[in-house]
């Protein structure tokens, strides 16, 4: 009895909750910094308020109500607030599917959040789905790039992108074709199927300036710093204030142990928009800027957040963030290594096949000195001969500490030949690790 009338209850709760969303109206928030006042901001709200004027005209909208989710969409990767925005667009799109349940750009959009929300076996679902209503959309096959990278699922996201970037070579192809590179080991083709990304793309529009900091951080792991902050200078140029790359000016300096300007950087990507992972790495960077005090409350900051995005879920299904892999990291800057190892094993349930998962949980083992559980995952989390170097440290410390020093310390040698940018606790680990090989 207790069981029945708690699962009614929660029911009950969930069912309020839809009904509250679905009468919601989910106006523009304010943005900060740069973006408060540019013309793309008076635009974009304009727009908006047409939209849900159309829609209260006309609940059955449907073009009005899936251009409404786009600009959601498009505003929570301009200003970080997914908690919102996602929310906001979700509701926007499960509107559409309440009347036509195989309606193909709502389905896509319902993935692409979903993704966003890393709720990727969900994603894959959907997009899936997507694809049996029609197989001739370039989107749909960018929707099973990222949903199969992320669950592991390596062969199945080279097929999708190559018909993606067949269906429509341009700038969401391209920079796929990009990272699928990059995880396979091939940073040459990486750059170049980048810079293709960043050609084929409006300057100074996001979409644009994202890959161009993507291009930023591809030099950044191979070396090429000089380059790296061209691209982050070229992208505030076009795009004053853009915090991405502001963070790649950041890591630039951090890497240079300049942290008084890397903290300076982030700070200002920090106050533009609302990006844990800024967050994470500007508390990193107030650490060793010698402001222990600002790194732990930050750091807890994050955390709380984290967790209450996360525990959205249980309220409604349809919202909240996954973010287990990104606390874990936070709890290791805490030295809480059974949190850390809770979440990181949270994460590694739900996608065992993922490369970056397998590095966190061999990390996670490694600072608690379990070398020889570690060591399994270090060597799954390079089955895609990722070249990436925080993996290829992760993987060469955890087998030099298991005894297999010929791959450790060809491992090692293979991450920092070319000096790139990764964390200094990493990096002097490995320089010392090396040098005792």
């Amino acid at each position: 009895m207790f069981f029945g009338v708690t699962v009614s209850f929660v029911v009950i709760k969930y069912k309020k909750i839809q009904q509250e969303d679905t009468a919601a109206t989910y106006k523009l928030l304010p943005r900060q910094g740069a973006a408060a006042n540019s013309v793309e901001w008076t635009a974009a709200k304009n727009n908006t308020d047409n939209l849900l004027a159309k829609l209260t005209a006309n609940p059955r909208d449907h073009k009005a109500a899936l251009a409404l989710a786009n600009a959601y969409i498009l505003e929570a990767r301009i200003t970080g607030n997914a908690a919102y925005y996602d929310k906001a667009a979700l509701n926007t799109v499960e509107n559409i599917l309440a009347t036509d349940h195989q309606h193909h750009e709502a389905l896509m959009l319902k993935s692409l959040l979903q993704l966003s929300q890393h709720h990727f076996a969900e994603g894959l679902e959907t997009a899936q789905l997507a694809e049996k209503i029609n197989a001739n959309n370039a989107f749909v096959y960018g929707l099973l790039v990222d949903a199969n990278i992320e669950m592991g699922n390596y062969e199945a996201a080279v097929d999708a992108a190559d018909k993606m970037v067949s269906a429509r070579p341009d700038l969401r192809s391209y920079s796929r074709i990009a990272y699928i590179r990059e995880i396979h080991g091939d940073y040459n083709g990486a750059i170049n199927a980048m810079q293709l990304a960043v050609q084929a793309g409006v300057p100074a529009e996001e979409a644009t300036e994202w890959c161009r900091s993507q291009l930023g951080k591809l030099y950044e792991l191979t070396g090429n710093a000089e380059n790296a902050r061209l691209q982050y200078q070229l992208s505030l140029a076009a795009r004053p204030g853009y915090a991405h790359a502001l963070a790649g000016m950041g890591r630039i300096a951090s890497t240079q142990k300049k942290y008084d300007s890397a903290v300076y950087y982030f700070e200002q990507a920090a106050l533009i928009i609302s990006d844990l992972g800024i967050k994470q790495n500007l508390a990193q960077v107030y650490l060793y800027a010698g402001q222990p005090k600002k790194a732990t409350a930050l750091n807890n900051e994050v955390i709380r957040e984290m967790k209450k995005n996360t525990n959205n879920i249980s309220d409604d299904p349809s919202a909240g963030h996954y973010s287990d892999k990104e606390i874990a990291y936070a709890y290791l800057q805490q030295n809480d290594m059974d949190k850390a190892l809770e979440h990181a094993l949270a994460e590694y349930n739900r996608r065992p096949k993922n490369i970056e998962v397998n590095e966190t949980m061999a990390w996670v083992y490694y600072k608690r000195n379990e070398f020889a559980k570690a060591l399994p995952y270090a060597t799954a989390s390079l089955v895609t001969n990722a070249r990436n170097p925080i993996l290829l440290c992760t993987a060469g410390l955890i087998n030099a500490e298991a005894g297999n020093k010929t791959q450790a310390k060809l491992m090692l040698q293979a991450a920092l030949q070319l000096q790139p940018a990764i964390p200094e606790e990493i990096k002097t680990k490995s320089v010392q690790a090396l040098q005792k090989l």
